[in-house]
């Protein structure tokens, strides 16, 4: 059975089966990337229902070369999580498909400090004819960023050039990131300067969640 058509089959009865609020997806799966245009089904699902699309990064198929022996998850999981982005927007499926919620790991990976210089490469690169209708900053301000790993003290300064707070989630990466490490990295955003006055990091990422999932706040 054709792989886009069986994800399609696996989303259909996670929403009215199970009751799921959204999908999840690798960054890529045997190297295929999700701006491939067979996977434009997958997307006109979760966008027909408005569900969130959560990514996370896996290893490149270059890995055994670009991780140069060390390990994986260091930077190879970070930059996987910039390529498949900026191939979801190269490709237009981020405009073709406008209400999908689309939650990226990991503050963005290297996307917030790439933003522009994709931006720059789009519009010399790509066809005019081929271009999406929305510029690569205003396809990336659009999406959701969670803080799971070192989100203190570079990556949510960062991010935050890029998108408002509002775009911003919890998330821990726990259980593949140990206990006492994701406390550290929970104790480094309790730490962090608020984000705005009369509020905390807890409290605005809580909102921003409660408003993503209406049906699951509590």
């Amino acid at each position: 059975m054709d792989g886009s058509v069986k994800r399609l089959e696996e989303i259909t009865f996670a929403f009215d089966e199970l009751g799921a609020d959204g999908v999840a997806l690798l960054t890529h799966t045997h190297g295929v990337y999700l701006g491939d245009q067979r996977l434009d089904p997958v997307f006109a699902e979760p966008d027909r229902r408005r569900a969130a699309v959560f990514l996370h990064p896996t290893s490149p198929v270059c890995w055994e070369q670009s991780a140069l022996g060390r390990p994986r998850p260091m930077v190879e999981y970070i930059f996987d999580t910039a390529r498949t982005v900026t191939d979801l927007v190269m490709a237009g499926v981020l405009t073709r498909h406008p209400n999908m919620r689309v939650i990226v790991p990991h503050c963005g990976g290297a996307i917030p400090v790439l933003a522009d210089r994709i931006n720059e490469f789009m519009s010399l690169f790509l066809p005019s004819e081929k271009s999406p209708s929305l510029d690569a900053v205003e396809q990336l301000r659009g999406l959701y960023y969670d803080t799971a790993s070192t989100a203190f003290p570079p990556q949510v300064p960062a991010l935050l050039q890029l998108v408002d707070p509002d775009r911003v989630l919890f998330g821990s990466d726990y259980c593949w990131t140990p206990p006492p490490l994701a406390d550290a990295h929970i104790a480094a955003i309790d730490a962090a300067e608020p984000p705005a006055q009369d509020t905390t990091w807890r409290s605005l990422t809580t909102a921003n969640a409660k408003r993503l999932f209406p049906p699951t706040a509590r």
